[in-house]
């Protein structure tokens, strides 16, 4: 018997834009957290300066850009990490997704994921036949056995930071237990001064070793390289090694002017903090105007995306503002804990998130919140 796999986000939101395209106003794509802004010079400099490249790369990656990496996690998240205990990944995505196929996870082992979340951590469990548990309290789990945590930091969709305290509990758990907590930290550089994130990595949560410990990182939103697919494993020394071997015998392998370009973004922190400032000047315009209109919006600082809620179903908000020609992403498609929420993304060009905010302001209800009826933008 087939089964019919749920819908993606990308199949949601192309559901609502036609009711944006109704609206009659040019449609403005706040759903999808794809980079919009131009990738840094240098770092395209470097991808053409490393165009030249016959042979095939080394799943373990070139020592320039290991080394790169290393020295970034030092500067930036106050982690002594062994460049030869990082392996580049095509993106981050990909890791997530085959990461318990590649430890040879199976119908015996248990992935727990927490109740909002990326999706792609429940369908690499599904695709190794893992069972899923969803649950942000590890104490609730009992003397289950754990082969996998995963813990997103900052969150997407909501922008949650967990403090280094909660952090160094999750690790010591996952050390009495025999579990591996993965922390996925693409968004860590994307938090403003006083809501700095940690990384599972650092000696305050990790208490220096990284036994069963793994931080994934990514490139693509902060350098504007999603179409480059770059991304990082590090941690513990004993899986990483283990994933190294079964990258390379299936030729996961990142390509070399690739790898140049990702060592050029990682050695020049300008490019990271022109990206804080800019999506933190997009989330302050967009969470304005939202509270303007009535939406209760999350206060967590860090990430790339908004979280909101006018506190009725998520399907009628996206189509409140669907009228207004302003696509967005239900939550309930992380989970069912956001049933009365929306995620807004910061990529979209800075007029395009000002006019956005603009027609937030205008926006008229004439009804009780909670009506599916259509809205009104005013001129």
């Amino acid at each position: 018997m087939s089964m019919v796999p749920p819908r993606n986000v990308v199949e949601r939101i192309a559901e609502v834009r036609p009711r944006a395209i109704a609206s009659g106003l040019a449609v403005i794509d706040l759903g999808q957290g794809t980079p919009v802004d131009e990738t840094p010079a240098p770092i395209r400099d470097a991808l053409s300066n490393a165009g030249d490249a016959p042979g095939y790369p080394t799943a373990h990656g070139t020592d320039d850009l290991r080394s790169a990496f290393a020295s970034w996690a030092s500067r930036r998240i106050g982690a002594a990490i062994d460049p030869r205990d990082v392996v580049p990944t095509i993106g981050s995505k990909e890791l997530i997704a085959l990461l318990p196929t590649l430890l040879g996870l199976g119908a015996a082992d248990t992935v727990v994921i927490p109740h909002l979340a990326y999706p792609t951590y429940r369908v690499g469990a599904d695709l190794a036949s893992c069972r899923v548990v969803v649950s942000d309290s590890l104490l609730a789990l009992g003397p289950a056995r754990v082969s996998i945590v995963w813990v997103n930091t900052p969150s997407n969709p909501t922008g949650q930071v967990l403090p280094p305290e909660h952090l160094h509990k999750m690790v010591q758990w996952a050390r009495d237990r025999g579990s591996l907590l993965v922390s996925d930290e693409c968004y860590i550089e994307l938090a403003p001064t006083g809501h700095r994130p940690h990384s599972v990595l650092h000696p305050d949560v990790s208490g220096g070793s990284f036994d069963n410990v793994l931080a994934l990182h990514s490139l693509s939103k902060t350098y504007s390289m999603a179409g480059y697919r770059c991304g990082f494993v590090s941690g513990d020394q004993g899986v990483v090694r283990r994933l190294l071997q079964r990258r390379r015998d299936l030729g996961l392998l990142v390509p070399t002017p690739v790898q140049a370009a990702g060592a050029a973004a990682l050695s020049d922190d300008s490019l990271a903090a022109l990206a804080r400032k800019r999506f933190q000047s997009r989330r302050e315009v967009l969470a304005a105007a939202l509270r303007q209109r009535g939406f209760v919006v999350d206060d967590d600082q860090a990430g790339l995306f908004v979280w909101a809620s006018l506190d009725e179903p998520c399907d009628v908000t996206v189509g409140r503002l669907a009228d207004a020609g302003i696509v967005v992403a239900p939550g309930d498609f992380y989970g069912a804990l956001g049933g009365r929420h929306i995620r807004l993304s910061l990529t979209a060009s800075d007029s395009q998130v000002d006019e956005a905010a603009a027609r937030i302001a205008e926006l008229t209800w004439g009804w009780a919140l909670g009506s599916p009826e259509r809205l009104v933008c005013e001129p």
